[in-house]
């Protein structure tokens, strides 16, 4: 026996997919046409710019309003320059230049160019105030540690993704910064009092929803003080209590992908956990990106089995998919615009970078870029100095397997630059730099969050606060090695 027809649609107008390649399958675009919300792009579907604009103008096809999101952050997290890396620096530059007029720029260009592509929602930017030095997943995703600064940065991207017709979705409520484990792959805890997230977690939260903000993304991060012991996504104390009756908050309430173990296991399964975050206050649901048709219709099902059953109410899920009719309605009456290319991006990475010692003697040194693992969130993207370099010699290794004697050998007598991502984490990498640094002139970059970790004996600490191509050319420029 088939679902009912209303419930399946009223379902899929609460559902985020996602779909494999370049071309939209006739899957992605067909469930469209049947009420799907819409889709996600991640890295691969990206090829080129035709190409994007190409993939929009199809699902467009299956019913104007659909939903066309993308985490384009800037900096680390990029889709569109998932290739390369990204033209921008991220929020840890902006916030270390500290000019909320230049990160309203920064975002308006980057919304001006998703939105030449046919893309409406930007899952950015991520508002968290990363007070954890070992985050793994926030880092230089954020502006700062400092929730003023935070705060203020954060409603200058709002402004400036929306000014270009593109709806903002700040993230992750009610904060993943304090987090020391990356809810990809597990469930963080952030045990502190409410009290404490006021002061130090909500005031982003709360300039975004000031400054207009179309939507806010739920972590999956658990806050025993409100969630008990599920995550916030499952929460209505946090999307309902705190986030609409405390904020004021009226927008979209977007959940992170439901497929991440953060969601998926407290809730045993994907499914279940679709209907968790309805039964919350969520209203739209980000599936992830590894979707097919079979997975959207298994979702559906659930949902209406659960609308069937009782589990959920259905005013809960007309509301949601009321709400998400009107973000629709939002990107749709604000239009597309569309920008020159631009070097502003390089300009403010520029601006960012920080140098502590001294840089001089750096006459054709050995760089070393230490490998370091990318997280889910930002993928396997290009990073450090490599394509900025004018006749300089570069080695990529692994800290915790390389000879400093051996490093020092090759050098000879140049001067050794050690490119690196986290060094204060990294399994080997705090190590390898003290022994080179104590027989030999070694220079360090810190390409991602830096910390309160120094480094003794070295001649010099550079700090780009990101890993994007522009951060990279921006080092390069720094130490007198660019071509």
């Amino acid at each position: 026996m088939g679902l009912d027809p209303g419930l399946r649609r009223l379902a899929l107008g609460t559902l985020l997919a996602a779909y494999p390649g370049p071309v939209p399958p006739d899957w992605a675009v067909d469930l469209v046409a049947e009420g799907l919300a819409g889709h996600t792009l991640f890295g691969t579907n990206v090829h080129d710019p035709g190409q994007v604009a190409a993939s929009t103008a199809a699902l467009r096809a299956g019913r104007p309003d659909v939903l066309v999101a993308i985490d384009e952050e800037g900096g680390d997290v990029t889709r569109l320059a998932h290739a390369t890396g990204s033209p921008y620096p991220g929020n840890a530059a902006l916030g270390a230049i500290d000019d909320v007029a230049l990160t309203r720029r920064v975002y308006e260009a980057i919304g001006a160019e998703l939105a030449g592509l046919g893309i409406t929602v930007d899952l950015a930017p991520t508002v968290d105030v990363n007070t954890a030095d070992e985050n793994p997943v926030i880092g230089t995703r954020s502006f700062g540690a400092d929730p003023v600064r935070v705060a203020a940065h954060s409603a200058a991207a709002v402004a400036g993704l929306q000014a270009a017709g593109v709806a903002a979705c700040a993230k992750h409520f009610p904060g993943h910064g304090a987090t020391v484990a990356d809810s990809h792959h597990e469930l963080p805890t952030v045990d502190v009092p409410l009290d404490v997230l006021r002061e130090r977690d909500l005031p982003p939260f709360a300039a975004v929803v000031a400054a207009g903000a179309q939507a806010v993304m739920t972590a999956h991060i658990r806050v025993p003080a409100l969630t008990g012991d599920g995550p916030a996504t499952f929460s209505r104390a946090v999307l309902v209590d705190l986030l609409r009756d405390e904020y004021g908050f009226t927008g979209t309430v977007i959940t992170d992908a439901l497929e991440m173990k953060g969601a998926a296991v407290a809730a045993g399964g994907v499914g279940p956990a679709a209907v968790r975050a309805l039964a919350a206050g969520a209203d739209l649901l980000c599936i992830g990106a590894q979707v097919d048709a079979g997975l959207v219709e298994r979702v559906v099902a659930e949902i209406v089995a659960a609308l069937t059953d009782g589990r959920l109410d259905r005013a809960r899920v007309e509301e949601a998919a009321g709400r998400v009719a009107t973000l629709a309605a939002w990107t749709r009456a604000t239009g597309a615009t569309s920008a020159a290319p631009t070097q502003l991006g390089y300009a403010a990475a520029r601006r960012a970078v920080r140098v502590e010692g001294e840089l001089s003697g750096l006459d054709r040194p050995l760089v070393v870029q230490l490998h370091a693992a990318s997280t889910i969130a930002e993928g396997r993207v290009p990073w450090g100095l490599g394509p900025h370099l004018d006749g300089v010699q570069e080695l990529r290794v692994v800290a915790a397997e390389t000879d400093p004697a051996t490093l020092r050998r090759l050098a000879g007598d140049r001067p050794i630059v050690l490119v690196g991502r986290h060094l204060h984490r990294l399994p080997g990498g705090p190590e390898l730099v003290g022994a080179l640094a104590a027989a030999h002139p070694v220079t360090v970059v810190e390409m991602g969050w830096p910390g309160r970790w120094r480094p003794a004996g070295v001649r010099a600490f550079v700090t780009t606060y990101g890993a994007s191509h522009a951060n990279g050319r921006a080092a390069a420029e720094a130490l007198g090695l660019a071509g």
